[in-house]
């Protein structure tokens, strides 16, 4: 698979298979990623990978977890402005249409967000945390290695699915993997085989047109 043709592929997957992924895949994918541009080479991600039993007992863990959450930070901004609003939107019914579940049912609309917690049923994923001390360059690095990461998943014959959403959850996360106190919590990643079968994963998230957000001067 060419770079152009997995940056095409590569898409949110919100349903997959139980088939397993193993760590040493996980862990080949990583060291590549790991080529990652990153400034001033201070390579700033901490990643924690569950797989196997570590992915069952993060789940039992999480289940039982009864404590208050402290979000890690504000995912989206308490105002956001146009087009970015309509953006998110529109995204968010594109995807409950293909589920057949209509504005109204608000308990399905939730059941379905809530499958975030579970990683879409996927076998294998990782958390990306950063030291509190690192700024908006070293956040855009993550972005990067995470980007990288689902690109050589796809040349590999995996999916991905990047998730701000567990950042609602650092306290419980940051306790399960015992991450440094001064660390923050970032994003989780599920890690695995599509199903093809499920509805959500043809959803394909549209693009702006290149005019609108490029000016060659």
């Amino acid at each position: 698979m060419n770079v152009s043709d997995a940056v095409n592929s590569r898409m949110s997957v919100r349903a997959f298979l139980s088939k397993k992924v193993s760590n040493e895949l996980i862990k080949t994918l990583l060291l590549k990623a790991s080529r990652s541009p990153s400034g001033g080479n201070l390579q700033p991600w901490k990643i924690f990978i569950v797989n196997g039993k570590s992915m069952d007992d993060f789940l039992e863990f999480q289940e039982k977890w009864d404590q208050p959450e402290t979000p890690a930070y504000e995912i989206y901004p308490a105002k956001l402005k146009e087009p970015y609003r309509t953006l998110r939107f529109s995204l968010g019914e594109q995807m409950y249409k293909l589920l057949g579940i209509p504005r109204e049912d608000k308990e399905g609309r939730i059941s379905q967000v809530m499958k975030n917690f579970e990683f879409f049923g996927a076998p294998c994923a990782f958390f990306c945390f950063i030291d509190r001390q690192m700024g908006p360059p070293q956040w855009s690095d993550l972005g990067m290695f995470l980007q990288t990461f689902m690109l050589l998943a796809k040349e590999a014959g995996l999916d991905t699915c990047a998730q701000e959403a567990w950042s609602m959850k650092h306290d419980s996360v940051s306790k399960f993997v015992k991450a440094d106190v001064g660390d923050i919590l970032f994003c989780g990643m599920s890690i695995g085989y599509r199903d093809e079968k499920d509805p959500v994963n043809s959803l394909r998230s549209e693009r702006t047109p290149l005019k609108d957000w490029s000016k060659f001067l």
